[in-house]
């Protein structure tokens, strides 16, 4: 297309837009635009067309030119949606080298980065809002139509609403009623984070006068808990300008009825605040904070490297106090006039982070994550792109955000794998997208971790991104102190008390006599791994993938852990009708159910998916966990991610010998990381932590470096084994699944595709092979791998696959094959 930059167009003079839909086509389409909209059109806004037969679309212009398309006769677009863009030029340029590298459709792009609210269709639920102020006097006359019709009905399709006016054009007026927040998008999301409210105490500024506190003392001494509660008070208000009700409680002995009466007497005033949940560094929110030499070293070092580099690896131990140098270095761009993106892992399990940065920064930041409404979402949008965030919080869908001036990204945990988007297209890796992101903008990033990943870690040492090392812990904490247990040789001693060794139940007593609490690693949540019958060896497996059902006692049935189904639990054997069905294998429930006959008057907790599903309870758990209301914390990889509790001195790894012998390349990076990372869970306060793990090897090399927390030699280790069988970060992997609901036919589609392949690019086509799981959802799934050096042209691969795919899904005999392609699939 001959595009257009300059947006002066002649009144009667016939234009065409490239537009972006929502929808996962290899090529976009072009659309006609009628005269009388000539002068509204701008690249970056949304128009209404219609794509098919009968379907409208909300879609997005990516280019404006006067040259027709030659093999189809353009249709015109419907109307104009927005006044000003939504999506900037450099976002256009970003959705560009994403459907280029992770090799999918622009669409799939534009799906990904745009709020729903921003991508209506003729199917879309529009809803009325029940706590709607409404201004009959401000509606117009359709909108109040489509208002009358919804306060009956609640909810009504695009569809529907055309029909009510008879007309297609209807998006800007359903985008009015958004704006005046009369309706919102009906979704499935998750309930809005709700903050934790706590009750703080103080005392009422009448009795702050010398003499009035003189005559309160006379007034309670008839009333001795009620003074103890004051003195209480008085003596840790010296020392913090906010104490919370459970403080004052615990610190008074005074009891709930006392500050209750001194509530209603309004001696104290009693006030409840948002606080957090979680902590996420071991130091308190100050705003006026001081670094350590240590951190002011290190940021000295981020600072220099920034002048060379644009990428900056900081590499600091668990409890460092990596946070404040992040806060310092936003400062920084914020100062110049510039926006900064902090991506985290996950938010849920991060709320102190986001609120001391919230604290320290105010409203110029937003936070953007799966847990908000989509309304909340296209607001977020909206503040970004008119400059009113200057700082965004987010996790890996952030990186969509139309910012206009970027200077600083920050990438915290960048090791984390939910950093990688599995499904759907595109699957990205956010943590390589904000590097490319931030050279669009000419920004900096700093990547930040306590286990960096060995791609990132092999790039600073090759030079490519500055290197800075944090090596003690804030307010010179100490690392915890391990302890490693075999549990073979605990066996053959008798020294095993169903799943714990006597020395982790010891250390688990001693914690709770001193009050401490216990967290318990698992990394496999259910009852029971599989049952199987000891006469024939039958295993129920689940009907629509190729995996045993796992025992969940709290259900009493069997569920596959991939696809949701689930059936009742055996008791007879179906094959050959023996009543010798055993349990094999453990889970987080078994632990718990174990671990409350051990200690049957400890409160134990579990932290998992199976536990976490309902609304609130993850917040729940960790809540009560928080407020030591809950002595033993039993959880998979979860419990690793972020979570910082003051009164943890022990963390018990129930077995290694799972996350160490899983079959992947990556398999003991990903066990020294977690391991690691639970390690770091322990004594992050004054007292130094300890770390129990129990193994049957014992002696594996990982669980020597975890002890010794020696990264570097794990790094030298993984390295020189990926230089010898040619794994990255010295190759470049792209994974193609092909998948069908009929084995032959998958079978023999898959061999014709990689025949074709290695026809093109040679030895650097791999199978087709079966995955670990061959069949998820009634797909029988074989995979391809394209394993290229890093000398090899990769856009040139890219290019030839893409090809090939075209040509393979043309062959009739396929039609019914899917294929899916990650690039980088780590």
């Amino acid at each position: 297309m001959g595009e257009i930059s300059e947006f002066k167009f002649e009144e009667r003079e016939t234009l065409f837009v490239e537009v972006v839909l929502p929808l996962s086509l290899a090529k976009n389409y072009i659309y006609r635009i009628p005269f009388d909209l000539n002068d509204q059109i701008e690249v970056g806004k949304r128009v209404i067309v219609q794509f098919g037969k009968n379907k409208i679309y909300t879609a997005l212009i990516k280019s404006i030119s006067t040259t027709a398309p030659e093999i189809y006769e353009a249709k015109y677009i419907i109307d104009v949606v927005d006044r000003y863009p939504v999506v900037n030029p450099l976002q256009l340029k970003f959705w560009d080298w994403m459907m280029d590298y992770y090799v999918c459709n622009e669409g799939d792009v534009m799906s990904a980065a745009l709020p729903t609210g921003l991508k209506l269709t003729s199917e879309t639920i529009i809803v009325f809002r029940e706590d709607a102020e409404l201004d009959i006097e401000l509606l117009s006359e359709k909108e109040y139509v489509i208002v009358t019709a919804l306060s009956t009905q609640h909810r009504l399709s695009v569809d529907d609403i055309m029909k009510l006016l008879g007309q297609k054009t209807v998006f800007p007026i359903i985008k009015s009623l958004i704006d005046k927040e009369i309706v919102y998008i009906a979704e499935e999301v998750v309930e809005k984070y709700k903050p934790l409210l706590k009750s703080f105490i103080s005392l009422n500024d009448f009795y702050k006068e010398e003499e009035n506190l003189k005559e309160l003392f006379t007034i309670l001494d008839r009333a001795p808990k009620q003074m103890d509660a004051l003195l209480a008070y008085i003596s840790l208000s010296k020392n913090r300008s906010e104490i919370s009700k459970q403080e004052l409680l615990e610190y008074s002995n005074s009891g709930p009825a006392a500050i209750k009466a001194m509530v209603d007497k309004e001696i104290f005033v009693q006030k409840k605040k948002p606080v957090s949940r979680l902590n996420d560094d071991p130091d308190d929110v100050v705003l006026n904070f001081k670094l350590s030499e240590a951190q002011q070293a290190a940021l000295d070092q981020i600072d220099g490297q920034l002048q060379e580099k644009e990428v900056v690896l900081l590499h600091g131990v668990t409890a460092s106090g990596k946070t404040q140098i992040y806060i310092k270095l936003i400062e920084k761009a914020i100062a110049q006039g510039g926006q900064a993106l902090f991506l985290l892992p996950e938010i849920a399990l991060t709320t102190q982070i986001v609120e001391r940065i919230k604290k320290y920064f105010g409203d110029a930041i937003g936070v953007y994550h799966s847990k908000f409404n989509d309304f909340e979402r296209v607001e977020i949008w909206n503040k970004v792109l008119n400059g009113t965030y200057k700082i965004v919080l987010g996790a890996r869908s952030a990186i969509f955000l139309p910012f206009k001036e970027l200077k600083f990204i920050v990438v915290d945990e960048e090791h984390e794998s939910s950093y990688k988007q599995h499904d759907p297209a595109p699957r990205y890796q956010a943590r390589d997208a904000a590097v490319y992101l931030a050279y669009l903008h000419k920004a900096k990033v700093v990547l930040g971790s306590a286990t960096p990943s060995i791609e990132s870690y092999f790039n600073a040492l090759s030079q490519k991104y500055g290197l800075v090392s944090l090596t003690e812990r804030f307010g010179g904490v100490q690392l915890p102190a391990h302890e490693v247990i075999s549990i073979s040789e605990a066996t053959k001693r008798k020294k095993m008390v169903a799943y714990f060794s006597t020395n982790l139940i010891d250390d688990i007593n001693l914690s709770l006599e001193n009050k401490e609490q216990v967290i318990l690693f698992q990394n496999r949540r259910g009852y029971a791994t599989i049952l199987i019958c000891a006469t024939c060896g039958y295993t129920p497996k689940c009907i629509n993938c190729d995996v045993s059902l796992t025992f969940h006692k709290s259900s009493g049935k069997l569920h596959c852990h991939y696809c949701g189904y689930h059936e009742n639990s055996l008791k007879v054997c179906p094959a050959c009708g023996s009543v010798h069905v055993e349990q094999k294998g453990f889970g987080t429930e078994r632990i718990e159910e174990e671990l409350s006959l051990i200690f049957p008057e400890a409160k134990i907790a579990r932290l998992d998916v199976d536990s976490t599903r309902t609304k609130n309870s993850l917040q729940t758990i960790i809540t009560d966990f928080q407020d030591k209301k809950t002595d033993i914390l039993i959880g998979t990889q979860m419990v690793a991610k972020g979570l910082d509790f003051d009164n943890v001195t022990l963390i018990g790894v129930i077995n290694a010998d799972t996350l160490l012998n899983y079959p992947d390349f990556r398999a003991f990076e990903r066990s020294y990381q977690l391991l690691a990372q639970v390690s770091g869970r322990a004594g992050r306060r004054e007292k130094q932590g300890k770390v129990v793990i129990q193994a049957y090897d014992d002696d594996h090399r990982i669980i020597k470096q975890v002890v010794e927390n020696n990264y570097l030699e794990m790094y030298n280790d993984e390295i020189a084994e990926r230089a010898q069988f040619n794994y990255p970060p010295f190759s470049r992997l792209i994974f193609i699944s092909l998948k069908h609901k009929d084995a032959n036919v998958l079978n023999v589609a898959a061999q014709q595709f990689a025949t074709a392949l290695r026809s093109r690019l040679g030895g650097r086509v791999l199978g087709p092979e079966q995955p670990l799981i061959s069949r998820i959802r009634s797909y029988y799934i074989r995979q391809v791998i394209i394993k290229s050096d890093r000398h090899t042209a990769i856009h040139k691969v890219k290019a030839l696959l893409k090809s090939e795919i075209t040509r393979f899904n043309t062959e009739k005999s396929f039609k019914g094959v899917l294929i899916q392609l990650d690039v980088d699939p780590y």
